[in-house]
């Protein structure tokens, strides 16, 4: 299916702007994580989740009021759900001692100041409680996951291409995460296990798409060995511009639904798979490829060639093949 024919745009033309762009919003998550801190859910920051279904309708101010006098400001309540069904999530972040029943402590005493308050009748349809050293070593497995997965990135592009090619790549990588977690700290969506699985997706995401290019990149590089390696991109990802507008256009319909209609639970992770498909694409061009011309400069493809690319081999003139002279026949 093709979308798009014989494009050439110049988008790297365009890379300081995008380089400008991709700075401010990374400046803006730093600082919102530096007056907010990024909001950490229950299996990374310990805590006890109490979700209610009332039976009339009550407000947020309501259920915080009822459990102000047992657990302070700490405790947090929002709506969860859709608001038609009046379901109330408490959180309280701290459980205590991770011993025994005293899990369930915290979670108990919810629900015992908001049956003395006299809010009306309700029902708990889920719970959750986290001791903080799962915490902790959920928080410690999530950071060497995404370690891990940008070192075999790296690796791999390194053997299969080149140190600058995979460099881009990672650093592509690595430029997406830090823009899911500004738009994450700026938003406020925690950061759950379901969020960390959507930021691994994401990276494997534009890794993948990252290769896509630089593959046509290659093979582009034997022919177009006395371009510069600014045109043999542009070039590259013109060619895969249709295959990146169809794959990245039907992953972000996939993800919007989810936003839209999966539910709470799903939220966060939805919103970190539609941010990661959108710096993902974006990345590739404006983050991976600059990153491969400030490399080899001004100068031409030929010193950006792959390790493993033969190159080819120069076309041989037909050999004739003449009969003999009589007077050769005669000797």
């Amino acid at each position: 299916m093709h979308i798009f024919s014989n494009v050439r745009f110049d988008f790297l033309r365009w890379r300081w702007h995008a380089l400008a762009v991709s700075a401010v919003v990374i400046a803006a998550g730093a600082a919102a994580v530096a007056s907010s801190g990024l909001a950490m859910g229950v299996e990374f920051a310990g805590g006890s989740v109490v979700i209610t279904q009332f039976e009339q309708p009550t407000t947020i101010q309501q259920v915080r009021g009822a459990l102000g006098e047992t657990f302070g400001s700490q405790v947090i309540v929002q709506t969860y759900g859709d608001p038609s069904q009046r379901q109330v999530m408490v959180r309280v972040p701290q459980v205590g001692q991770e011993a025994g029943r005293e899990l369930s402590t915290t979670a108990d005493a919810v629900v015992s100041a908001l049956r003395q308050a006299n809010l009306g009748s309700f029902e708990i349809v889920g719970s959750e409680i986290v001791g903080p050293a799962v915490g902790r070593e959920l928080t410690s497995k999530g950071f060497w996951a995404t370690v891990l997965s940008l070192g075999g990135i790296l690796l791999y592009l390194t053997f299969r291409y080149r140190l600058s090619f995979a460099t881009g790549a990672v650093v592509a990588t690595v430029h997406d995460l830090l823009v899911v977690f500004a738009c994450l700290a700026i938003f406020r969506y925690e950061m759950t296990l379901n969020v960390i699985a959507a930021i691994l997706t994401v990276a494997g995401y534009s890794s993948n798409d990252t290769i896509v290019v630089f593959d046509r990149v290659r093979e582009n590089l034997r022919s177009m060995r006395r371009d510069s390696i600014k045109d043999v991109i542009n070039v590259s990802v013109n060619q895969t511009l249709g295959r990146t507008v169809i794959t990245s256009g039907t992953t972000l319909m996939s993800a919007l639904a989810l936003f839209l209609f999966g539910g709470e639970l799903l939220r966060g992770f939805a919103f970190t798979l539609i941010v990661g498909v959108i710096t993902g694409t974006y990345s590739t061009v404006f983050i991976a490829g600059s990153v491969v011309t400030f490399w080899h400069g001004a100068g031409g493809a030929r010193g950006a060639a792959p390790v493993h690319a033969a190159p080819a081999a120069p076309p041989q003139a037909p050999v004739r093949k003449t009969k003999p002279t009589r007077k050769a026949r005669a000797s």
